[in-house]
């Protein structure tokens, strides 16, 4: 019985994907974001069961696979593709005057299959034991998420002169379509152990990422993941320089 847990677990993580996928094709940016955070928290716990349970098996991890792709690859992309709609129809004849836009929209389908990409070279690449390569599915889901909640509470997705945000959210998803992939070292969320010495970044980054929350509410979850890009960047380029200099 036990060895069915961490799969179960999975599956209700696929199965809130599912739903959030739902609510983001209804333009119900709140419970999508809450549905892909509760797939977050059943992410993190089929991978603890697994291993508290000592039941890992292959099986398990093609089906963590399959149920990330919903809920970090598909339903982000499906946030992304109705707020772009919901923009477009709230700019009406200002966005008709090119009929191509109506089609613009269905960019956002590219971070699903980016997704898929990124989890797939995930699964192959021993590399990404301790640290990620690229922007991990979860990171990019919560950012999308948490963004289509603060532009839809504060009015932006159906305002009628709101049309420059059409090409800043295609730029968005294009570019963290090739973040998923991108050869770029992050740092992870995983303590060795829990003293100062060697986790002062990741100390420092949930510092700022608290201060952030309590400063800019749902955006501050966007700016989280802003903050970590840039801090991963700058860890590559200064932390090479001061490991060197030590």
């Amino acid at each position: 019985m036990k060895k069915h847990i961490p799969n179960t677990i999975t599956c209700c993580n696929l199965i809130s994907g599912c739903i959030a996928t739902y609510f983001a094709f209804q333009a119900n940016f709140q419970l999508a974001f809450a549905f892909i955070i509760l797939g977050a928290v059943f992410d993190f716990f089929d991978g603890f069961a697994a291993r508290l349970l000592h039941v890992s098996s292959p099986v398990g991890k093609e089906l963590d696979s399959l149920a990330d792709d919903i809920t970090f690859g598909f339903a982000p992309a499906a946030i992304v593709f109705s707020m772009l709609r919901t923009l477009l129809s709230a700019c009406g004849d200002e966005a008709a005057v090119c009929p191509v836009t109506s089609y613009v929209p269905y960019v956002a389908f590219v971070i699903a299959a980016f997704s898929a990409l990124r989890l797939a070279k995930f699964n192959l690449d021993e590399r990404q034991t301790t640290s990620f390569i690229g922007l991990p599915t979860p990171a990019n889901a919560l950012f999308w998420a948490a963004l289509s909640v603060s532009l839809s509470t504060n009015g932006y997705l159906v305002s009628d002169n709101a049309l420059w945000l059409l090409p800043a959210l295609v730029v968005g998803a294009l570019l963290s379509s090739w973040l998923l992939v991108a050869e770029i070292p992050m740092f992870a969320l995983k303590f060795k152990h829990y003293g100062i010495k060697g986790n002062e970044l990741r100390y420092g980054f949930v510092l700022f990422s608290i201060l952030l929350l309590a400063i800019l509410s749902w955006v501050g979850f966007s700016a989280i993941i802003v903050l970590y890009i840039l801090t991963s960047i700058a860890n590559n380029v200064f932390g090479t320089k001061i490991a060197d200099e030590e």
